[in-house]
């Protein structure tokens, strides 16, 4: 008996350090809380609504260590809704994010799978939607995407390990149809912190982006704009001196040939004729003043300026968007925020559903230019 503990022992010994090499974790986030939109097809509407400071979900992620500093890496992570328990990324199992890959401190990381692109990975970070607002403070109809209203399928990504400071990365995703080019994706973006600064800059363009067909963007409505081709770019850039953060961020969208899209109700067409083009610029000022290392106040202003043309017709209206939030963690896993947005439409008419304010998150398009979305909530981290 005492040989058989003796050699368990031994055993376990020697299997400590293999095991303790390799991790997977499970985790996960739930956000909920209480809307009131102060008109949706001109009536006020009060709500509950899952996922808005962040995206409920949960995943696993894990890491195996191979020898001479490669590593496996995989991360699988769902999106769902908190008030009736559906999936979230139009039903996918795994929307948020499903990947493998290869992982080396020296050379950089290699995944393949669904996944972010270059705009959420790098420039997202500079907003205050992509860092610490979320949904209600997207740029009108999330049109860069610096809030993940899309992942891109059948993608590769390689992201290079740290230069003093200096990092950066792209994507390619594959169309998975007998026409290469037909819904396929590419991005490449980088980053350089040091300090209190951070400066970003991201590009990606999309052919034929699709809500149904096989390919790069396809989410089953969960896309923002569809079109003959999709161009996104931009840079950003934050400054953290004490317990304050400032930023700004431009970026610059721009759709050829567009297509209606699900994203709001009603259709982005003219009344009559084809629309050509369609683009967007966004121009955001942010800041954040961390009072306490459990309660902070952040603050937004974006100023876009959207280009219509149609056949019937050019038309360049103004949209205002401003939001305010404050959070405090009542714990370290823990937080209560609350957070208002306002945005209002202003300048030239298109004719169109884009003439109606529309704060991203809300239910629905006003019946006016004129939004305001006020959100109370918990959050909490596993």
């Amino acid at each position: 008996m005492k040989k058989q503990v003796i050699a368990l022992a031994v055993s376990a010994a020697f299997a400590a350090p293999v095991f303790a090499q390799n991790t997977v974790t499970l985790y996960g986030l739930i956000d909920e809380g209480f809307d009131y939109t102060n008109s949706v097809g001109g009536k006020s509407l009060s709500e509950l609504q899952s996922g808005y400071a962040q995206g409920s979900r949960w995943g696993l992620k894990g890491t195996e260590d191979l020898g001479g500093g490669l590593k496996a890496v995989f991360q699988l992570e769902n999106g769902f809704n908190v008030n009736n328990g559906k999936l979230g990324q139009g039903g996918l199992m795994f929307g948020r994010q499903a990947y493998v890959g290869l992982s080396n401190d020296t050379y950089g990381t290699v995944t393949v799978g669904r996944q972010y692109d270059s705009l959420v990975d790098y420039l997202a970070q500079t907003t205050a939607n992509g860092n610490w607002a979320g949904y209600l403070f997207s740029h009108p109809y999330d049109n860069d995407n610096t809030d993940n209203s899309f992942r891109v399928n059948n993608t590769v990504k390689y992201a290079s390990p740290s230069f003093a400071g200096f990092q950066a990365g792209g994507t390619y995703s594959f169309s998975n149809d007998t026409n290469f080019a037909n819904n396929r994706q590419y991005s490449i973006g980088g980053q350089y912190a040091n300090g209190g600064l951070l400066v970003a800059a991201a590009y990606l363009q999309a052919n034929n982006p699709s809500s149904s067909a096989i390919g790069a963007i396809n989410n089953g409505g969960d896309e923002n704009f569809l079109a003959k081709r999709l161009r996104v770019f931009g840079g950003g850039v934050n400054y953290t001196f004490g317990s304050a953060t400032a930023g700004f961020v431009y970026t610059n969208t721009d759709l050829t040939s567009p297509l209606s899209t699900t994203y709001i109700s009603g259709s982005i067409l003219p009344a009559s004729g084809t629309l050509n083009a369609l683009k967007f610029q966004n121009f955001e000022v942010n800041g954040k003043y961390q009072f306490t290392p459990a309660f902070f106040v952040g603050a937004q202003y974006v100023y876009t300026m959207e280009s219509y043309d149609a056949s019937s017709g050019s038309a360049k209206p103004k949209i205002h968007s401003f939001g305010l939030m404050a959070d405090y963690n009542i714990s370290k896993r823990t937080d209560f925020y609350v957070q208002g947005a306002y945005q209002k439409v202003a300048g030239d008419k298109t004719g169109s559903a884009l003439d109606q304010a529309y704060v991203p998150g809300a239910a629905d398009a006003s019946s006016t230019q004129n939004q305001v979305v006020f959100r109370v909530a918990i959050r909490h981290k596993f």
